[in-house]
């Protein structure tokens, strides 16, 4: 292993070099035919079930977009991506009609009424179900719509432009009537300029305190970036009534967040003001959270947090005073919130880490403590003012613990669980929420008012099978109500009463889609029948495989076959290998199976499974945990233990005979493509690997990354050894890279794919580097992804499938 001081200067060194142009421009490529199927493929309607519980929101899936809806101007701003052509969020996803299925049978009804080619998003129901709301992108500004359920016809409510770039821009009130939106102010001023000449130097300094933080993206640069946030994300509050008349509410501000409590009388109302921050992004902007009335009078300043630059780099870590504010679901008028005891720091020694308080209408007087929690406070459920559930977790530990609460009443909390939550077997599952007629949802009290109806996702050492639980509260004793069945697997879309007999399943297996079936009691209908899109695949061979580590541990993987393969006749195949590594503190939940080999595999442009449309067997998802069990940390041996997890999955894919080992490939994905890259530096295991938006050195990250929380000047060492940028000199097989030109992802800057792919090509590697224009962490024009899979494929073909075989030694 390098040394730290000789590791220092070569990357150093590297970093200096000039950027020489990469490439010249190429035209974007298709690839072969079967592959450019599968991205054109349609997909599957999303689906919702309305509050009447008698009918189901059937939404279509906006196909892909091309380059020039990707190409767009774009701000990054403070940690946003803005689109200023929309005053919304960049790179949105959308629907592209929306329909009305009654669960009693019969023809789904489209709503009418829309433009031609619509961009939907933000769809919701109102409380009483009788109306839909939802948002349509034009070129000019995002707009506000409502569709009635019974006429299934759709009009513009009102005639503001919603200001969306943090999100969802509007709320129903408890009186399914009235709605609160975040609207561009009607008299707003055009964009600020950017000045031709800079009125002065940008000046940051620090006089010796600590402040240490990981790698944000998009973070204000100067004065006019300031002028640009402060201009996109101002926004005006409306209250619209049924007809789309619209009132102001307060002043326009910068505003993060409006929420109108359960009874529809008050606003919590949360704001960002100055001074702003060039070195952290807006979640820890100076925040203001108060309680308006619908006057706009303000009632309640419940918090003015401070620009918080200086918190730890640990995960465990908060910014002082009150966070994670909202109105309890159960109450009129009731707020919660949590607020560190420790200072935010898990450095600190403290019994108690967080208090959650609550604070009532009128608002006045001192906060309600409720529960003092040893762990940082994770979330609550509500039932009543009875019953909540309230739950911490300490990421040092993996450990989580679920208090019950009587919220309304002077009773201790009760501890429920406590547990690993890295232990997928021992997961008892999370609360069954239902709608109340205020359109908040509240935990599904069992119908002897003794339980709660629990779901979860039911790993276990043969596959996940999901579940429905009655929970008893006094005891936490479960009674299983249902569970997926083999061959098929199903999951609980949507259950109807407190007793958990009539559900909505979505039910799949390995040849059929996902379907959503009204089951009551042993009584089943089918709602869908969605059929399989990607009909070339239906004969794939699929299996849950189970191997063991060298060290024992036990690792699974899902091996991938192609339709028609005969072993006796085609012998070994190349094969794909695409996975994902992660860390763990506890060795047997390091080993467990969190997959079911029941699931019906759709084949998208994202998924390695496109490959068996090529003739390679894919092992996907091949388990590689990272373990630092008792006080280690698991990546101070990462290197060690993810060449032997590799090594295990080669070792078993060539032992059934499905895989040639001389042509076998390793890729992935963001983390996946660091741990592709580690594997060719330090492995002879694979012809050749595809790494794609990845980051490779670890010095560019030197305050953590991933699940490392340590410092670059802590553990020099392991972060040396880790990065695959120090390791270059180790990699002699062919290594292609892709990544995109926008990417924005902490700690994956396009930079870290073109700087390794300098060193490689300094070392006289063989390697490729494809940047996809306007492209973020993930992908998503059409041109693009055909482009990835041109790429991948010759790639794959010039050396994997066709690199010579392994020549069989004579006996």
């Amino acid at each position: 292993m390098l040394s730290f001081v000789r590791a220092l200067a070569l990357t150093s060194l590297l970093l200096a070099m000039p950027t020489p142009s990469l490439a010249m421009p190429h035209a974007y490529q298709m690839p072969v035919s079967e592959l450019a199927r599968i991205v054109d493929a349609p997909l599957t309607p999303a689906v919702s079930i309305g509050p009447d519980q008698r009918t189901m929101l059937l939404m279509e899936r906006h196909p892909l977009p091309g380059i020039a809806e990707i190409s767009q101007p774009e701000l990054k701003l403070a940690g946003l991506s803005i689109n200023p052509m929309t005053n919304g969020e960049a790179r949105t996803a959308y629907f592209s009609g929306l329909s009305i299925q009654p669960l009693s049978g019969g023809p789904a009804r489209a709503i009418t009424g829309l433009p031609q080619e619509p961009r939907i998003a933000h769809v919701t129901w109102s409380p009483d179900g009788k109306k839909l709301a939802f948002t349509l992108t034009r070129e000019s500004g995002i707009e506000l719509w409502t569709a009635d359920v019974t006429t299934a016809r759709a009009m513009r409510h009102g005639t503001m432009r919603l200001n969306a770039v943090l999100g969802m821009p509007y709320a129903w009130l408890s009186d399914s009537q009235t709605i609160l939106c975040q609207a561009v102010p009607v008299k707003r001023a055009a964009a600020p300029q950017e000045p031709q000449a800079s009125a002065g130097p940008i000046v940051q300094e620090n006089l010796g305190q600590k402040a240490p933080a990981r790698t944000y993206p998009n973070l204000l640069k100067g004065p006019h970036d300031e002028a640009l946030f402060e201009h996109y994300l101002k926004s005006q509050l409306l209250v619209l009534d049924a007809s789309g008349r619209a009132k102001p509410l307060g002043q326009p501000a910068l505003i993060l967040d409006a929420r109108p409590s359960p009874d529809g009388k008050y606003v919590l109302v949360e704001t960002v003001h100055r001074p702003y921050s060039y070195l952290v992004p807006l979640s820890r902007f100076p925040i203001r959270s108060e309680v308006w009335d619908r006057a706009g009078n303000l009632i309640r300043r419940v918090a003015d947090l401070p620009l918080a630059e200086v918190v730890p780099i640990s995960f465990d870590a908060v910014r002082q005073g009150p966070r994670d504010l909202a109105w309890r679901p159960d109450a009129d008028a009731s707020l919660y919130w949590a607020e560190a005891q420790d200072g935010g720091d898990p450095g600190k020694a403290a019994s108690v880490r967080d208090r959650v308080f609550m604070l009532a209408a009128p608002f006045k007087g001192e906060p309600t403590p409720l529960v003092d929690l040893s762990y940082r406070f994770s979330g609550a459920d509500w039932a009543t003012g009875q019953l909540a559930l309230v739950r911490e977790r300490w990421r040092k530990t993996r450990q989580e613990r679920t208090w019950v609460l009587a919220p309304d009443a002077p009773a201790a909390p009760r501890k429920l669980f406590e547990r690993s939550y890295e232990d997928r077997y021992g997961d008892p599952g999370n609360p069954v929420r239902r709608r109340t007629a205020r359109g908040t949802y509240v935990m599904t009290v069992s119908d002897d008012g003794k339980g709660l109806l629990f779901s979860g996702e039911g790993a276990s050492p043969t596959g996940n099978k999901p579940f429905l639980d009655r929970l008893d509260i006094q005891t936490g004793r479960q009674e299983r109500l249902w569970e997926s069945q083999a061959p098929s697997y199903a999951v609980v879309a949507h259950v109807f009463d407190s007793s958990g007999k009539r559900l909505l399943i979505r039910r799949e297996s390995p040849t059929e889609p996902p379907n959503y079936v009204l089951r009551d009691g042993d009584q089943e209908r089918f709602i869908t029948r969605f059929v399989n899109l990607s009909p070339e695949f239906a004969g794939i061979r699929k299996e849950l495989i189970t191997y063991k580590r060298a060290d024992g541990l036990p690792l699974s993987g899902t091996l991938y076959l192609p339709p028609n393969y005969d072993p006796a006749k085609q012998g070994p195949l190349p094969l794909v290998m695409w996975a994902y590594p992660r860390e763990f503190k506890n060795a047997e939940a390091a080993g467990q199976v969190d997959r079911s080999p029941f699931v019906f595999d759709r084949v998208s442009h994202n998924s390695p499974l496109v490959w068996l449309a090529r003739g390679y067997a894919v092992l996907d998802d091949p388990k590689l945990p990272i373990l630092g069990d008792g006080e280690a940390e698991p990546n101070d041996t990462y290197v060690e233990q993810l060449v032997a997890g590799a090594k295990a999955a080669v070792d078993e894919v060539v032992r059934r005979g499905v895989a040639d080992p001389r042509r076998i490939a390793i890729g992935g994905h963001s983390y996946g493509a660091f741990m592709a890259a580690n594997l060719l530096a330090h492995s002879d295991l694979f012809a050749a690997g595809i790494a794609r938006s990845g980051a490779y050195n670890r010095t560019l990250t030197p305050f953590g990354f991933q699940s490392e929380e340590r410092t670059l000047w802590e553990v020099p060492d392991t972060y040396f050894k880790m990065s695959p940028f120090v390791n270059a000199d180790r990699i002699n097989e062919p290594l292609l890279l892709i990544h995109g030109a926008a990417d924005s992802n902490p700690g994956t800057f396009p930079m870290q794919s073109e700087r390794f792919y300098q060193a490689l090509k300094g070392l006289g590697a063989t390697t490729r580097l494809v940047i996809l224009p306007h492209e973020e962490h993930g992908y998503r024009a059409r041109e693009s992804i055909m482009h990835m899979l041109y790429e991948t494929d010759q790639w794959l073909e010039k050396y994997v499938k066709h690199r010579p075989s392994e020549t069989p030694k004579l006996p």
